[in-house]
């Protein structure tokens, strides 16, 4: 499983499909399309435009909160929150090849992610966000901390968790240290595609 995701950004179809464009130009692996308040016709127009590209560029393509569609439009899976229904009827629908990932913020979340067998976590914020709109409390660093060593002392097997919300380049070697897998980044990456070597590099030899 790659160790970077670029989640889209952007407020109209045109922004969306260009952020992404960029990302793929600049080597991302793995897209989430996310885009919140769209309406739903351009919003399947650009899930079905961002799967084309991404089987393209032979990279990984996950919808945000829409089962039936990333179905629907054969995508690599979904990514649900923790109001978004759950995980197992998401395996239901989509069958067990698909990648499914859930959102969390406390342990609890995180506890009952790894009981739902999702394939990865999205934990954060790790910081203040101007992405979403409903912040969920930030973790900083020592949130990450106190999960992962709670889940070490115990011996629960650490899932794939992926750092998320205001990520930066700069992050990437705490984040390693503490235990996290990846990292979901959104701003930075849509401000400046041409880091996404950089966060390649980090992650490889951090």
């Amino acid at each position: 499983m790659e160790k970077l995701q670029y989640i889209s950004q952007g407020s109209t179809h045109q922004e969306q499909e260009l952020n992404i464009r960029k990302a793929l130009d600049n080597g991302i692996k793995w897209i989430q399309v996310r885009w919140k308040n769209a309406p739903e016709n351009e919003l399947i127009s650009l899930c079905e435009i961002s799967k084309q590209l991404c089987s393209e560029y032979q990279s990984v393509c996950i919808i945000n909160d829409h089962v039936q569609l990333s179905k629907n439009i054969d995508a690599d899976g979904v990514h649900l929150g923790l109001n978004d229904g759950s995980v197992e009827e998401a395996r239901l629908i989509l069958g067990k090849n698909k990648i499914i990932g859930g959102t969390a913020n406390t342990l609890s979340d995180v506890l009952q992610r790894i009981n739902e067998s999702c394939d990865y976590i999205g934990l954060g914020p790790l910081r203040f966000t101007s992405t979403k709109e409903k912040l969920s409390p930030i973790l900083g660093f020592e949130g990450y901390q106190e999960i992962i060593s709670h889940l070490q002392e115990k011996s629960t097997e650490i899932p794939k968790i992926f750092a998320i919300g205001g990520v930066t380049l700069e992050d990437i070697t705490l984040l390693q240290q503490i235990g996290i897998y990846g990292v979901s980044v959104s701003g930075q990456i849509t401000n400046q595609p041409s880091i996404i070597n950089e966060f390649k590099k980090a992650m490889i030899y951090a």
